[in-house]
């Protein structure tokens, strides 16, 4: 089903629920010469958050830096982080602040099979994690089907118009 009509009525919502059904999206920051990085993100409503779990060898860690200063003064590096829907009718461009936090608890609440894999437990001197605090997400939203985008087009072309086939909102957390 099209997730146009949420994305008008409800975009925060349709924000968090495209966030936790896509376990991934793209990272990265917002100043540096760098590619953005593909991440997998734990949904944090309550602190309009999502949280990252890398290895400190990365180009992300070594670039978004640790320790006090950015974890007292949550004045991490701006990024951007991008979510494309499982059914690839919504897309997501959220921008925020990427702030370390090395939380004991934070790594036991998001501790899994998966992240082990990668590390030799919750208490590897190499995981690191990192809070994206939430600011802004645009979200576009278009039909996932295609006999709606041809009648679309179809009437467009009669009526000398745009097609409507999505539309595009801006949030602010």
């Amino acid at each position: 089903m099209s997730e146009i009509k949420t994305a008008k009525s409800e975009p925060v919502d349709l924000f968090w629920g495209t966030a936790e059904d896509t376990r991934f999206g793209m990272l990265g920051f917002k100043d540096e010469d760098q590619h953005l990085q593909p991440m997998t993100h734990f949904v944090d409503r309550d602190r309009t958050a999502l949280w990252f779990m890398t290895s400190r060898d990365t180009d992300l860690a070594r670039t978004a830096g640790e320790g006090w200063q950015t974890k007292m003064s949550g004045d991490g590096p701006e990024v951007w982080f991008t979510i494309v829907s499982k059914g690839q009718d919504v897309q997501i461009c959220a921008k925020g602040r990427l702030i370390y936090d090395d939380s004991a608890e934070m790594k036991e609440e998001l501790w899994n099979p998966v992240v082990g894999a990668w590390f030799e437990g919750k208490d590897d001197p190499n995981l690191a994690l990192y809070r994206l605090d939430l600011e802004e997400a645009a979200i576009w939203a278009s039909t996932d089907s295609s006999f709606a985008f041809a009648w679309q087009i179809a009437k467009a072309q009669q009526k000398d118009k745009e097609p409507e086939v999505g539309t595009h909102t801006v949030i602010n957390f």
